[in-house]
């Protein structure tokens, strides 16, 4: 059912962008994204969606994978891709700092080893 409606809001926002595609620039991405379980799913959410521009997020605990939709006027799949990690979550292209990732709930800790960095962590430096 989740697959279904997931589906549907993708096909939504890419009608949307044919028919007003003038107005603004919307981009899917989809990336990997660590973590456990529903808590992970809302907070992994959660930091995506609080990046002004993001228009739709959707985390899967059994692909370990989120799906954005996002107005690439407004920002960049690199803002959103850190905003996860400062939530505690690493993904392809950054991973956590340390002292976010030990902010989870014990039952949100996640193997941080399986994870391989599509760019260098970026762990300790201000952008």
């Amino acid at each position: 059912m989740k697959k279904k409606v997931f589906l549907s809001m993708i096909a939504v926002a890419v009608l949307g962008i044919t028919a007003f595609g003038n107005s603004k620039t919307e981009k899917i991405e989809k990336f990997k994204v660590k973590g456990t379980c529903s808590t992970c799913e809302t907070r992994i959410e959660k930091a995506a969606k609080g990046v002004a521009g993001v228009t739709f997020a959707e985390w899967s605990e059994e692909t370990q994978m989120i799906a954005i939709s996002f107005d690439d006027s407004k920002t960049d799949v690199h803002k959103i891709h850190m905003a996860i990690a400062k939530s505690g979550h690493d993904t392809e292209m950054h991973k956590a700092k340390d002292e976010d990732y030990n902010k989870l709930n014990a039952c949100c800790k996640y193997d941080r080893t399986g994870l391989k960095m599509k760019m260098n962590s970026h762990e300790g430096h201000n952008h």
